[in-house]
């Protein structure tokens, strides 16, 4: 999630009708932190090469989710975490025709009980950006990919966020059981990309 995420569909373009759909459902209910328009076509991207079980904590409105639901091969399972039961029971509603669309409410620890992913998006809610939290060797397929959301672009090594150590980033970029690299999505955004090494 981004804090003004939603703010970043005001510009109009083509989405697909079920990110449309969510944006619309973010906007009624006043939630800004959805994932930015960058990250929703990274993630659509992404989902449709994607060939087993797709997983994502902090759901939020569905924004996220939307974009990844629109682009996967039939048949893939999308799995999504959310721990206010206000969005899981809305998000519900909205994806209630689609098929293989999981909503699960809780902490977001509760991805660890529907892995393997072969693609796991990690929002920053809880500690899911911590690796002692989030072990890639539990969650992820061999070959799988984990995408951690919503950094500041990197500018030096090593990475500091607010003049200290950003712990969060190098110990994605650095963990062992991951082949990781920070992709920059907008001039303020950017994104680590990891894949379990077989």
């Amino acid at each position: 999630m981004s804090v003004q995420g939603t703010d970043s569909y005001s510009e109009g373009g083509t989405l697909p009708e079920l990110v449309t759909r969510a944006v619309m459902l973010a906007r009624r209910t006043g939630f800004t932190k959805s994932c930015r328009l960058e990250q929703g076509r990274l993630l659509h991207a992404l989902a449709a090469g994607a060939r087993g079980q797709i997983g994502e904590t902090g759901t939020g409105c569905g924004v996220g989710l939307a974009w990844m639901a629109a682009a996967r091969q039939p048949g893939v399972r999308l799995v999504s975490v959310e721990r206010e039961l206000r969005l899981v029971e809305l998000v519900r509603e909205l994806f209630a025709e689609v098929p293989d669309v999981e909503i699960v409410h809780g902490d977001w620890t509760r991805i660890h009980e529907y892995g393997p992913f072969d693609l796991l998006v990690v929002d920053g809610g809880g500690n899911g950006k911590q690796t002692e939290a989030a072990d890639p060797e539990r969650l992820l397929t061999p070959a799988g990919t984990i995408v951690i959301d919503d950094f500041t672009p990197l500018t030096s090594w090593p990475p500091t966020h607010q003049g200290r150590p950003d712990r969060a980033r190098s110990d994605w970029l650095e963990h062992p059981a991951l082949l990781a690299t920070e992709v920059r999505l907008a001039p303020d955004l950017s994104t680590v990309i990891g894949t379990r090494r077989p």
